[in-house]
């Protein structure tokens, strides 16, 4: 009988994720702060702990030392003993320096030797960059029971949404019969999460096969599906990739809706306070008699003086009296002085906001970022790490300060809408 811990995971960390802008120019996309004292990878491990699988490889590439420090040795998560272990796997370069992954299946295939030294009967393939709660013990179960030479976890969404993702069309026993990957036209509204087991030689055959397919969505699966037994796994639970700023900004102001589905403490989901002193060890939060807040996630060591309405604060973060931070994701030790506002924002650590400035000024939401139309459209306001907003500064909306933005950065006293410094 198959025991929980069979399965070997790969867990892909390596991607740019440009689309969040300044929160990854220090950082990879999994090691952003999520919902105060998470990282968006927590989800990933703490699923993969829950699930009884005590065998993990971590892809990394891009800016990986953030998210390094934070794995450590995995014993937030319980990868550690004689039976268990979490390894990093570093980028395997070629002959020059640019030559890194050139996709998901050429990233698994750049580390078979991982593969090859950690006996499996299957391999679980995630992505780190995901928020949501599964059981991939279940979805081995599934896989077994069906035959399954590669099975995909797969939801459903709305079609208008479906050009963002692989999608499947399966027939009555969900075998996948057609795949399109990032379709324009939709034919189903059954779209991959990213999520893959694959039986552990016919993915080392499937790797073998061309060293020209270096995709999973684009050529794995393809060839898979003409070929082979390939089954949706269906996931009916929250789920929601955080690649961009809105998707980023709506996971975190979904924590503060009861019916929408996201509950980390409920899913067990942990991470490494350890890892950041600054994280650990915090004080209870202390709010003075001029507090005043409202549907809000206050992470602990905060110190609210002023207003805090449907936000989500990390620790450390000072709100002083009279200002007011409305529809926020404000980032560990951020200080908002006297007067300020601070609406619709997210700013990353250790930023100032200085006395009575505004952050996100005006109604009109639809002036696109100049540099980052693509980026910035819904009138969400960026704050990178270490910057300081001068006193009585005007910012306005879609607008994106720098990391270690000073006071000097900035002319004038106003930041019209979609500009940046």
């Amino acid at each position: 009988m198959k025991r929980q811990g069979d399965a070997l995971v790969l867990l892909l960390a390596g991607g740019v994720g440009s689309r969040l802008n300044v929160l990854v120019e220090t950082r990879a996309k999994p090691a952003v702060t999520f919902g105060g004292i998470y990282r968006i990878i927590d989800f990933s491990l703490s699923n993969v702990m829950n699930s009884g699988l005590t065998k993990v490889g971590v892809l990394t590439q891009y800016k990986p030392l953030s998210l390094m420090y934070h794995i450590a040795t995995g014993a937030a998560w319980e990868f550690t003993g004689r039976s268990r272990g979490i390894e990093i796997l570093p980028p395997r370069t070629g002959s020059k320096d640019h030559d890194w992954y050139k996709g998901t299946a050429d990233a698994v295939r750049r580390n078979i030797d991982f593969i090859s030294a950690n006996s499996s009967d299957e391999v679980v393939i995630l992505s780190g960059d995901h928020i949501y709660h599964m059981d991939f013990y279940a979805m081995l179960e599934y896989h077994r029971a069906k035959k399954a030479d590669v099975t995909v976890g797969m939801m459903v969404v709305p079609k208008e949404q479906i050009h963002q993702f692989g999608a499947g069309i399966t027939n009555n026993d969900n075998r996948i019969v057609e795949w399109e990957e990032k379709p324009e036209v939709a034919r189903t509204n059954l779209a991959s999460m990213g999520i893959y087991v694959f039986d552990t030689q016919y993915l080392l055959n499937s790797l073998a096969r061309n060293k020209d397919e270096i995709d999973f969505g684009m050529h794995i699966l393809p060839w898979a599906i003409d070929n082979d037994n390939v089954f949706a796994y269906p996931f009916y639970g929250y789920w929601r990739d955080v690649g961009t700023i809105q998707a980023y900004w709506q996971a975190n102001m979904d924590l503060l809706n009861p019916q929408s589905g996201i509950w980390p403490q409920k899913w067990g989901i942990r991470t490494n306070v350890e890892a950041t002193k600054r994280m650990a060890d915090r004080p209870a939060t202390r709010y003075l008699e001029t507090a005043r807040v409202s549907n809000s996630l206050i992470s602990a060591g905060c110190t609210i003086r002023g207003t805090v309405i449907n936000s989500v604060l990390s620790p450390g973060v000072v709100v002083e009296k009279d200002a007011v931070v409305k529809d926020s994701i404000i980032c560990r030790d951020t200080v908002i002085e006297a007067g300020a506002t601070v609406d619709l924002t997210i700013t990353d650590k250790l930023v100032r906001i200085g006395r009575g400035a505004t952050v996100g000024h005006g109604e009109h939401h639809d002036i696109t970022n100049r540099l980052y139309p693509k980026h910035l459209y819904t009138g969400i306001t960026l704050v990178g790490e270490f910057a300081h907003i001068p006193p009585a500064m005007r910012i306005g909306r879609n607008c994106i300060i720098k990391c270690r933005a000073e006071a000097e950065s900035f002319t004038g006293d106003f930041l019209p809408d979609g500009e940046s410094v």
